[in-house]
């Protein structure tokens, strides 16, 4: 029982865990109250994976204590915790994709009539708990889970999360992949379920996500708790407590007038199937960041750039050269690259080497364009140069890049583009899944490429990002560019343009 007098749903007492050589967790305490959203933040390797799998079973501790609703309890295997009513929402999802959602929520436990499973009992069901926390209306129990977006996917996850009767639900990273409409969902979802008296354990990077939701806050660094907040602390409190540093050293400053080069990039009436009236130009030394929300056409503008879809109408200067795209191929010939939002589906090879992963550009754009020159680009030595100048940290670059954190990955492929010389980087959510430290090397990376020639297009969902990184903020709305913001821009500001509204509701 806490000092309120309220017996925690669950705590964890004085939990050490340690591996061959490392020490994951030292004494660490932790509780989570009934209706509580609780936020657990700190750095890649701070102990919260680990401390998670504890306390569903995954792991054992070396010493400590597991109390739920004030007994003591000991998980030697994950369905004994999510009998114990702990149901973790991992950001990769456990969902069969060719199976309706009313399959999924129910997988292993379906009702049944005189031996046959009763699928109007399970639809009836499903139907109930979507319900519980509004979300009846948005989710089909008949439709395919392939068929789905990946937030409605996520309250797939939720729904059998509460159909398991789970009193404590672990939301690890969960708007990693989310819109900013997409988050509001979540966020709505989060509310209902404290309403319900559920307990909720949320694992986020983003500092606005945790004073948004969270009724108390502790902070991992090293495997230990470094900070616990009984209230909503301010952002800069919760990042000096993970890194030891102020949060305005996490942007570089934006780039002086001096340092703004030539123009490079220039597109006038740019259009497509996806994209309008496209007309912005991008010089050389500068951060441009796009900002919009889901659909507002910022990835498909990427996207035409890049040659992926590209315009039908419209011209495109490159370094004053007039240029047509019509594939990646053309582009990157040309000098653009782009680092894809989806780091591990569309931009790496995990089960290759660090090394191979950065040279993959490099060796299929000597096979597409000169096969009689083999390795022209990707040189072995040269590839190592390039990763330790973004200084990749690995055992060894024979190392599978699929082990490697994910602010390391994407230094690998920013390599990998290097290795081509490009005028023009897209980079499409560059910080997604990177903790909050790992975040302020790639900011300061995108401005150190540009700062020694590159031209950086950065398109984010995450507004402060943009506000912070950028030295220019276009709005795009239906596939339009619709307003454009220098420094002092406000997240306010942004959304009234990205949403056409003429003020942001409270």
């Amino acid at each position: 029982m806490n000092k309120n007098g309220v017996t925690p749903v669950i705590e964890m007492r004085g939990i050490s865990k340690s591996f061959p050589g490392v020490r994951a967790l030292n004494d660490v305490s932790f509780a989570v109250e009934p209706g509580e959203v609780h936020a657990l933040v700190g750095e890649n390797g701070a102990g919260k994976s680990t401390l998670i799998k504890i306390l569903s079973g995954v792991y054992q501790p070396d010493a400590g204590q597991i109390l739920l609703n004030g007994a003591t309890k000991s998980f030697t295997h994950p369905v004994q915790s999510l009998k114990g009513g702990i149901s973790v929402i991992y950001q990769e999802f456990s969902l069969l994709p060719e199976r309706t959602v009313a399959q999924n929520i129910f997988l292993g436990r379906e009702p049944t009539r005189r031996g046959i499973i009763d699928y109007a009992a399970m639809r009836a069901e499903t139907r109930r708990v979507l319900d519980l926390f509004g979300a009846g209306t948005r989710v089909d129990p008949n439709a395919i889970v392939a068929d789905l977006d990946v937030a409605t996917q996520q309250m797939v996850e939720i729904a059998k999360a509460i159909s398991l009767n789970a009193k404590v639900v672990v939301m690890d990273e969960p708007t990693a992949a989310l819109n900013e409409a997409e988050c509001e969902v979540l966020f709505e979802t989060v509310d209902r379920l404290r309403e319900r008296g559920t307990a909720i354990i949320y694992i986020t990077h983003r500092m606005r996500e945790v004073t948004r939701l969270a009724n108390r806050v502790t902070v991992l660094k090293d495997g230990e708790v470094a900070a616990q907040f009984d209230h909503v602390p301010k952002p800069g409190d919760i990042v000096r407590a993970m890194v030891g540093r102020d949060i305005a050293d996490f942007y570089a400053p934006f780039a002086t007038e001096n340092e703004i080069g030539a123009k490079v990039l220039s597109v006038r009436n740019g259009q497509n199937d996806r994209v309008s009236n496209i007309n912005f130009d991008l010089s050389a030394g500068e951060i441009l960041g796009f900002a919009g929300i889901q659909g507002a056409g910022r990835v498909a503008l990427a996207m035409a750039l890049f040659g992926e879809h590209p315009f039908t109408s419209g011209k495109v200067r490159l370094n004053g050269k007039t240029v047509a795209f019509t594939n990646p191929r053309d582009a990157i010939q040309a000098g653009i690259g782009l680092l894809p939002g989806d780091r591990k589906g569309e931009g790496l090879v995990l089960m290759q080497s660090v090394r191979d992963n950065g040279m993959l550009t490099a060796r299929a754009f000597d096979t597409l364009l000169s096969s009689h020159k083999a390795n022209q680009y990707a040189d072995l030595a040269s590839m190592d140069s390039l990763l330790d100048a973004m200084e990749v940290k690995a055992s060894s670059y024979d190392q599978d890049i699929g082990n490697l954190s994910g602010g390391n990955q994407q230094k690998a492929i920013v390599a990998r583009w290097l290795a081509l010389k490009p005028k023009v980087l897209i980079f499409i959510e560059p910080t997604r899944g990177i903790d909050v430290n790992a975040k302020a090397g790639i900011y300061h990376l995108m401005r150190d490429l540009a700062r020694g020639g590159a031209a950086v297009m950065m398109i984010s969902s995450d507004l402060p990002e943009v506000i912070g990184a950028a030295d220019r903020i276009l709005v795009m709305r239906a596939g339009t560019i619709v307003d454009e913001f220098t420094h002092g821009a406000t997240e306010h500001d942004i959304m009234l343009a990205a949403t056409g509204e003429t003020e942001v509701a409270a």
